[in-house]
């Protein structure tokens, strides 16, 4: 009876330490730390999109995110300051768009190597359905 209540009296500490080290580690795994090199998305909204002869081809008005990893930006093609014409929403590829940020200006840039023609012709993105706004 005594060897039992020893036997008992050691691994009950051991199992409760286990489950403490299980529940550490999932809450830890729950959060991250950003890097000073990532970007948030309120940086990209409403970001102008040059091409490579500093002309406005776009600007990102939305993030695509496809199994919690970004999959494209949408971006608003068209119209002539904004005055009454119609926007064409595309959805392209983040690799196809440059991101950076200049330091010294503390500025955030998008460039892009298409023209505003060949985003024209891109299939168009309809917010419709579980997108709709």
């Amino acid at each position: 009876m005594r060897r039992i209540l020893i036997v008992f009296a050691t691994t009950v500490p051991l199992v409760f330490a286990a489950q403490a080290q299980t529940t550490e580690g999932t809450s830890t795994q729950m959060f991250v730390a950003p890097k000073p090199t990532d970007v948030l998305s309120y940086n990209l909204k409403g970001l102008k999109i040059k091409n490579e002869a500093n002309d406005d081809v776009g600007e990102i008005k939305d993030l695509v995110l496809s199994q919690n990893t970004l999959s494209g930006y949408v971006v608003s093609v068209g119209g002539i300051l904004g005055v009454g014409e119609h926007y064409h929403y595309i959805v392209v590829s983040p690799k196809a768009v440059k991101i950076t940020y200049d330091e010294k200006d503390k500025k955030w840039t998008a460039t892009m190597d298409a023209t505003k023609a060949q985003l024209m012709a891109a299939p168009e993105f309809k917010y419709v359905g579980r997108w709709k706004r």
